[in-house]
């Protein structure tokens, strides 16, 4: 109502709810700028966040740019509080690594902006994607990197470009987050093998660690609980082995953020080894 009737904006409304693929293709469309920011409807972003990612868009190489995301309701709760510093973890560990060798993995779906040219040649096939013979309906953000990384674009990350969205503040609902997101991740990451010949070798030992990273884990914790069951004995080098590699995560995080309270996300490998690695 309160945009209705100014010039610089204009709605469309579809008939029903057809999820964020295909309203993302009818705007994409519709649109006629040289660039696209795509926006969640739960997020806010800063004054300047479009002229920095548009700056980082000038190089006509460059087809996608992310920013950095934060979590609004991070007070909420302890699990919003986790979820946050999980976020500048990924946005300021992993996006940062990657965009050093000009190929972040996936331009997260609440603040990216992507070229207009190039997504134009991408739309059939983002719009066909089948998983298992089924129209896909889950992992819009990472599979359209994928597609841009595919033609030959770069795609950015600006660390400065802040962008703040509404995280799950309950169990459920973010184990429901993780599960969406682990199975976009694996399945798109077959489709982005073919491109890591021609990528940054530090691309492919990023994209093997987080595959095996997980697979790693599990069989840790398992051989642990086995020598547990079967011996009676606390598998004590597991368990410190973990542990020390927790702590040199969330230290190094402390330190590069400058605020002690990283630390505190070494409650999230307790998490991680209790529900979220099953």
């Amino acid at each position: 109502d309160h945009y209705a009737c100014d010039p610089r904006f204009r709605f469309i409304l579809m008939p029903k709810n057809v999820g964020k693929r295909k309203a993302q293709i009818v705007a994409i469309r519709e649109s006629s700028g040289d660039l696209v920011l795509n926006v969640d409807s739960d997020t806010t972003i800063a004054p300047d966040v479009v002229t920095k990612l548009a700056l980082k868009m000038y190089s006509p190489a460059v087809g996608a740019a992310m920013g950095q995301l934060t979590a609004s309701n991070r007070s909420d709760t302890w699990l919003t509080r986790l979820i946050d510093m999980e976020y500048w973890l990924a946005c300021n560990e992993e996006r940062a690594a990657q965009a050093r060798f000009g190929a972040v993995m996936c331009c997260c779906g609440p603040c990216a902006m992507y070229r207009r040219s190039a997504l134009l040649l991408l739309l059939d096939k983002y719009e066909t994607q089948l998983f298992r013979g089924r129209p896909s309906d889950f992992g819009e953000d990472r599979h359209l990197t994928i597609l841009m990384l595919n033609a030959g674009f770069r795609t950015e990350y600006v660390p400065d470009a802040i962008a703040a969205t509404v995280v799950p503040n309950s169990m459920g609902a973010y184990l429901r987050q993780q599960l969406r997101w682990a199975r976009s991740t694996f399945r798109d990451t077959l489709l982005a093998l073919r491109l890591l010949p021609g990528l940054d070798r530090y691309l492919t030992l990023d994209v093997i660690g987080q595959n095996l990273g997980p697979l790693l884990l599990a069989l840790s914790v398992l051989t642990g609980l086995a020598q547990l069951a079967l011996t009676a004995t606390v598998p004590w080098s597991t368990i410190l082995m973990i542990a020390s590699m927790t702590m040199v995560r969330c230290g190094v995080a402390a330190f590069r953020a400058r605020e002690l309270r990283f630390l505190g996300f070494s409650l999230h490998t307790l998490l991680n080894v209790a529900l979220l690695l099953p």
